[in-house]
């Protein structure tokens, strides 16, 4: 892997060197089917590169990550990749002032989801590939200059097995010859250059606005194809094009837009101009809620926004990510609330993204949004809760500071300005400065390059009759930013908890009084930020949490009613509350939950703070409490419902006791029933699993659940239940498979791993965090950067919630201080998370 690495300076060394007139990429793609007896299956991979030296020097190099390179040619003159080849790069001397550059070579077949992803479907025996490119794996698949300022119009051509389709950026057809060639592109840069191919399911549309026309089209794997509602697709995606077209006031300008849905996907989706990639797993094979549906529109949408922000205008460099994931994100959910069914996106975003964002910022690992990103290894790492989700809040913070008209004003006039350039964040503040009128330099230096998360609690003073003679906002954290937020005061009446009195203010400072709020009532609730306006951490004064605590699920709005969970759960996670009095609250109230993600997401906090954060002799009794809660709102959803669908997977996910085994296995079998709930095949998977981790399915049960799903996400879910099992062999194996062997997919090291790590084999599980130590330095050296990232994340012995851990954790840290710095940032990470559940459990066993 280190080898693989590229430096910023690195980067900006090459940037100043030369510029890039186009490349003709020419891929073979034919050895993709049919028997191999190669080691590694390869394809043939012929790049020719026309660039010109601006700048001083007459050396330099192209990226390739490449089994064997068969020619190079530079300026008609031959190069001996014996000699300038060294495995990630070939050195290129005496450069002319315009060069021609061509590179033959064998590059890998991917398992890992980097670079040319082969995927054989076991339903039919069918290959699938795709690319997948973000930061840096582009060079995985031909040879470049892999860096995102140095961008370049392509032209692709693909020789693919007979039957199949290819797709790429452009639009493109098979010529008399059997060869796919794709129209040139725009200039774009490397990592969202495309190539999908296979024998896919493909729908098409079209997008008309005027006289723009946007030819659509969609695809899946065949065996997938029955449960592909392209339409829903194609409507969100004709909403997103009328909304950004609204806003941005620059017609799409990649031509055609395809969607394509593909297997084993590291990423959610990935912004490829004219071609969108996305995980199959948005293509939903059973019952799901609506909070399934309004995640992909949200990541449709997402993706779309990209294509001006990221595609159309780049970062010079990755310091500069949150120029497009950031407004990546709020773009996502601005134009899900306006422009689609999803009303309430809002709503998810403070509940479900901005946790993110808060678990990110509290890490040792936090950043600025603006961060410092040394070389590929931190931009990979950098693809975060701060870049992602706190950069939209930052944003959605930016709209309420400057204004909304004069937020669209300054995107608009930044797409025009540097339409197919690179910009860094001076050229987005500029253009903000002169729309809103507005210091942006003092705002950026606040919330764009410093880190951490403030806290903001009210301090609310009374007269004898019971008004507020001053109500004060207290701002904590490192850097005190100013805020734009409202406070709302509540009360019960007839049963409910609402709003009677809002102010907005700005906050700066260590307090700031909100003057407007002087002489109301003495409310039963303050709600710091309401209607979630800044990106801060809510804290309540006494009543208010007394007050939350025996009414939360009487607050009529949701919006506001979510900003309280989240905060009670910030509260827990930072050793303020005992996780016992959370799950008090969740159980007394999230029955009540009428948005289904906030539900979903109560659940999992409330599943966290049995798991991680109750002290160890409570955990027991809180886990029978987690599941006689559940059963109790399974019975009395409503039948058919998605709430009854979602307590039915919370319920399977806490079952701990012989009567929920046996309700389990009676739903699998048939002899028992719970009215409208629709046992499919997902769910059987679910109701499955916890027979599977306490031991009551063994292998050839789970085999029988496998003859009913023979299909690849059956595969995962086999994979990952025999991995579960309460047995030393068992851990053993699946150690093996991950650790000692690189055999395996990127989903199927994803699912082992997630079968290896159970809350209830804590005891079962405790040797390997001595064997964990030890092995993920060589790890981090052998394997990509993904699968890396994927087993020192997922293999970390969190579960083992001990000093000793700590202890180990920090001998290992202490004792590798040369180690590869994104591998220490992962291992620093864990050991904050475990730190934090420590903190978390004393604060509970204080309350026994």
């Amino acid at each position: 892997m280190p080898g693989e690495n590229l430096s910023r300076d690195e980067a900006h060394e090459r940037a100043a060197l030369l510029s890039v007139d186009g490349y003709e990429v020419v891929l073979d793609l034919r050895s993709a089917v049919g028997e191999s007896d190669e080691p590694v299956r390869t394809f043939r991979s012929r790049t020719t590169i026309r660039f010109r030296r601006t700048g001083e020097g007459t050396s330099t190099f192209v990226d390739l990550i490449a089994p064997s390179v068969n020619e190079v040619t530079l300026n008609g003159r031959s190069l001996d990749p014996a000699v300038v080849f060294d495995g990630a790069r070939i050195t290129l001397d005496d450069l002319a002032d315009e060069n021609t550059l061509v590179v033959d070579a064998q590059c890998a077949y991917s398992r890992t989801g980097e670079g040319m992803h082969r995927f054989v479907d076991p339903e039919d025996g069918e290959v699938y590939l795709y690319t997948q490119y973000e930061p840096a794996d582009a060079r995985r698949v031909y040879a470049n200059f892999e860096q995102p300022d140095l961008k370049a119009p392509y032209r692709f051509s693909v020789t693919a097995p007979e039957g199949w389709t290819v797709w790429s950026n452009g639009a493109g057809d098979k010529d008399a010859e059997g060869v796919w060639r794709f129209a040139e592109t725009a200039p774009i840069s490397t990592y969202i250059t495309c190539v999908v191919a296979g024998p896919y399911h493909y729908v098409t549309d079209s997008y008309t606005r005027g006289e723009l026309e946007i030819p659509l089209g969609a695809m899946c794997r065949k065996s997938l194809a029955k449960h592909f509602d392209a339409d829903d697709v194609f409507l969100i995606t004709k909403q997103g094009f009328d909304f950004f077209h609204d806003n941005f006031d620059y017609p799409y300008p990649f031509g055609k837009y395809d969607q394509a849905f593909v297997p084993e996907y590291n990423l959610g989706a990935m912004e490829n101009p004219g071609m969108v990639t996305f995980r199959e797993e948005y293509i939903y094979r059973g019952k799901v809620t609506q909070a399934a549906y309004e995640s992909r529109a949200n990541v449709i949408l997402h993706e779309m926004a990209h294509m001006w922000f990221g595609d159309l205008v780049t970062m010079v460099w990755w310091d500069d990510l949150w120029l497009k994931e950031s407004f990546a994100d709020f773009m996502g959910s601005f134009a899900n609330a306006e422009a689609t069914r999803f009303t309430n996106s809002w709503v998810t975003f403070a509940n479900n993204r901005k946790a993110w964002a808060y678990r990110a910022d509290q890490l040792p690992s936090t950043h600025p949004i603006t961060a410092d990103i040394r070389d590929l290894e931190d931009a990979k790492l950098n693809f975060d809760g701060i870049t992602y989700a706190k950069g939209a809040s930052v944003l959605k913070q930016l709209v309420a500071y400057a204004g909304r008209d004069a937020f669209l004003e300054g995107a608009r006039r930044y797409f025009k300005r540097h339409a197919y350039g690179n910009t860094r964040l001076a050229d987005l503040l500029a253009i903000l400065e002169e729309t809103s009128g507005r210091d942006m330099k003092a705002w950026a230096k606040s919330w764009l390059q410093t880190s951490g998360v403030n806290s903001l609690t009210p301090a609310v003073t009374y007269d004898a009759e019971g008004r507020i003679t001053e109500l004060a906002v207290l701002q904590e954290g490192d850097e005190l930013r100013p805020h734009r937020a409202a406070v709302g005061l509540y009360r019960l009446s007839g049963g409910e908890l609402v709003r009677y009195a809002r102010a907005e203010a700005d906050i700066t400072g260590a307090r700031s009084v909100v003057a407007e709020l002087a002489g109301e009532e003495r409310p039963d609730l303050v709600l710091v930020n309401d209607d979630d306006l800044t990106y801060c951490k809510i804290r309540f004064d006494e009543g208010s949490l007394e007050t939350l605590r025996a009414h939360l699920g009487d607050i009529t709005d949701p919006l506001a009613r979510a900003l309280c969970w989240s905060a009670l759960w910030n509260l827990t996670r930072d050793g303020l509350m005992p996780a016992r009095d959370f799950v008090a609250v969740a159980l007394a109230f999230a029955g009540r939950e009428t948005d289904i993600g906030v539900l979903q997401m109560v659940h999992g906090w409330t599943k966290s703070a049995v798991t991680l954060y109750a002290a160890p002799g409570w955990r027991e009794e809180g886990g029978r409490l987690l599941a006689s809660g559940g059963l109790r709102e399974l019975r009395a959803a409503e039948p058919g419902s998605e709430h009854q669908l979602t307590w039915a997977r919370f319920f399977a996910a806490t079952a701990s006791a012989e009567a929920d085994f046996q309700l389990l296995e009676g739903l699998l079998d048939g002899t028992a029933k719970i009215d409208g709930l629709d046992v499919d095949q997902e769910l059987r998977w679910a109701l499955l699993s916890p027979l599977a981790s306490h031991g009551r399915a063994d292998e050839a049960r789970i085999g029988e659940e496998l003859a009913l799903d023979d299909t690849a996400t059956g595969k995962r879910h086999q994979t990952r239940l025999l991995a579960s099992r309460p047995s030393e062999a068992v851990k053993a194996q699946a150690w093996a498979q991950v650790v000692e062997s690189d055999t395996l997919s990127n989903a199927l090291v994803e699912a082992t791993i997630a079968g290896f790590v159970q809350p209830s084999q804590r005891e079962l599980i405790a040797p390997y965090a001595e064997k964990y130590f030890a092995a993920i330095e060589r790890l981090w050296g052998e394997r990509s950067i993904q699968i890396g990232i994927d087993v020192v994340r997922g293999l970390f012995p969190g579960l083992q919630d001990r000093p000793e851990t700590l202890a180990a954790t920090d001998a290992w840290l202490s004792e590798h201080a040369g180690a590869a710095p994104a591998l220490r940032r992962l291992v620093l990470e864990a050991r904050d998370d475990l730190a934090r559940a420590l903190r978390a459990q004393e604060c509970d066993g204080r309350t026994a």
